[in-house]
């Protein structure tokens, strides 16, 4: 029934123009990919200076945070290489130009990155593949300490690219280890890992796995078995990360369609050529059922109305399956412009909201950083102006934390030619709180904090925390609220609040109970 809701508002474009009173979420995922392999993204090109790719990555991040994004998952292992020194993988060619080379002078991009996302309140999402080992056999720069070289029983050549073979028990945990490695030594917020489990298939092509089926198979059919394979290795994944840092997430992002209707009635009444379950072997329904993993973020790159996989219906079909945890929806941003259907200015805007139709549906990821630039059919104005104007907070995982920090409190405030200077303290002796929500009422408005256009900032923890409030205006009535957040987004109590008024030509400063 949703969908035919959705599909009457989009003809209507009422999608586009929502009423006054409907306000914009409070907490929602907003989020971009940043792709290295091949230089999709991130670096622009190969072997760019130390200094010039912290510059280009610092540009990417505040362009994305003024398009409204609250996090990015980057890819730090697009083939068995390393975006971080590693102790399993060699350095990546992508970064450097040859793979094992470290960048000089010497520099922890990982660290790096980390480090600035989150100093614009923003998450990061460590981006792993977990099975492509040689990108292009023809091509790629391979270092004589790549594993390729080291354990080339573990790996099978299927077209131009290698891949780990996910039947071998060792190549599983190795997998979990290098994962393990990074969770534990650098203040990821998540691993996720994209749709590549079993390779796409290659015309009049199987994949030559036969040899370890042949010793691990143990009585099941081959598609059975390559299933029990890719679930192995999440539930490895999902225990070795929780049991490392428990508050660290674990998120999926699939091909768009798990199983055609036709093959299993529980299935999306869709006609995809490809899927999940049946071709790449991987059944995120059943992760995401048994709490193996945090969020599912289904690539559902095509448009309203498409013959065989109809966005509608796609949404509408994966918000009834998040089984209590987060849903995201992948947007093909890649797309605008490549179409009729993606020359409509409106396409992913109405995609983005018809997303909020859903209550089981946390927000949206793009693919990819690169498809903003430009501004292709006033994408990133449809977002600043409109749809991600106003900051969401994160949205939380009460299955991982639910305990908020201590509420602060207002300890100051002055007029200064920029503005209103606020300042505010806590009592969180205990280190939980890691930013804080300053939220601005004007004489007569009710105190809201549920209305997201009330925040005026999210400020990074701080010894002294300080606010300047430039849109300030001298002569009015204000009335400011503040609260704290921990590293999972749950918000304390709110503070008492701060009463700033006029009266006889003075400023009146109110900390009322």
């Amino acid at each position: 029934m949703v969908k035919y809701i959705l599909t009457g508002l989009l003809l209507c474009g009422s999608l586009m123009h929502p009423t006054k009173a409907q306000l914009p979420p409070k907490r929602e995922f907003r989020a971009v990919w940043i792709s290295t392999i091949a230089n999709i993204d991130w670096p622009s090109r190969k072997g760019l200076p130390p200094e010039q790719q912290r510059e280009e990555f610092i540009q990417l991040l505040d362009f994305h945070k003024r398009n409204g994004m609250n996090a990015i998952i980057f890819q730090v292992r697009p083939a068995a290489d390393a975006f971080y020194p590693s102790p399993y993988e060699p350095w990546s060619e992508y970064l450097t130009g040859r793979q094992g080379q470290p960048p000089i002078p010497y520099y922890d991009p990982l660290e790096f990155m980390v480090t600035e996302t989150h100093k614009r309140g923003m998450e990061f999402h460590a981006w792993f593949n977990p099975y492509r080992a040689v990108a292009n056999t023809r091509g790629s720069s391979i270092a004589d300490n790549h594993i390729t070289r080291t354990r080339p029983q573990w790996f099978l050549t299927y077209g131009d690219k290698k891949y780990f073979d996910p039947g071998i028990p060792e190549v599983r945990s190795y997998v979990t280890e290098l994962i393990r490695d990074v969770v534990k030594r650098y203040d990821i917020d998540a691993v996720h890992f994209d749709d590549y489990f079993y390779p796409y298939r290659l015309p009049g092509k199987d994949f030559p796995d036969q040899g370890s089926f042949r010793l691990y198979g143990k009585g099941r059919s081959l598609d059975d078995w390559r299933r029990y394979n890719v679930d192995t290795i999440i539930q490895m994944l999902s225990g070795a990360i929780k049991q490392t840092k428990p508050w660290v997430k674990f998120g999926i992002s699939p091909f768009g369609v798990w199983r055609n209707q036709d093959k299993d009635f529980s299935g999306s009444p869709t006609r995809a050529g490809l899927t999940n379950y049946d071709d790449l072997y991987a059944d995120v329904i059943k992760w995401q059922r048994l709490g193996w993993i945090d969020y599912l973020t289904p690539q559902l790159y095509w448009e309203f109305g498409h013959r065989l996989v109809a966005y509608e219906v796609l949404v509408d079909w994966w918000s009834k399956h998040a089984y209590g945890r987060h849903m995201y929806i992948g947007h093909g941003a890649y797309r605008i412009g490549s179409s009729a259907p993606w020359r409509n200015p409106r396409e992913l805007p109405n995609q983005i909201l018809a997303t909020r139709a859903f209550p089981t549906v946390q927000g949206s990821v793009f693919f990819s950083s690169r498809s903003f630039n430009g501004n292709p059919f006033g994408i990133n104005d449809s977002l600043q102006n409109h749809l991600y104007r106003y900051p969401a907070l994160l949205p939380t995982m009460p299955w991982l934390d639910d305990k908020a920090p201590l509420a602060p409190y207002f300890t100051d405030a002055f007029e200064k030619n920029g503005g209103l200077e606020i300042r505010w303290a806590d009592d969180d002796t205990s280190h939980q709180t890691q930013r804080y929500v300053l939220y601005r009422f004007e004489e007569g408005q009710v105190i809201n904090v549920s209305d997201p256009t009330k925040i005026l900032a999210v400020v990074e923890q701080m010894p002294d925390p300080v606010y300047m409030d430039r849109q300030y205006i001298k002569g009015r009535t204000y009335i400011y609220i503040v609260t704290a957040l921990d590293r999972m987004h749950n918000e304390s109590m709110i503070s008492d609040p701060l009463r700033v008024e006029h009266a006889n030509g003075t400023v009146k400063f109110e900390f009322a109970p």
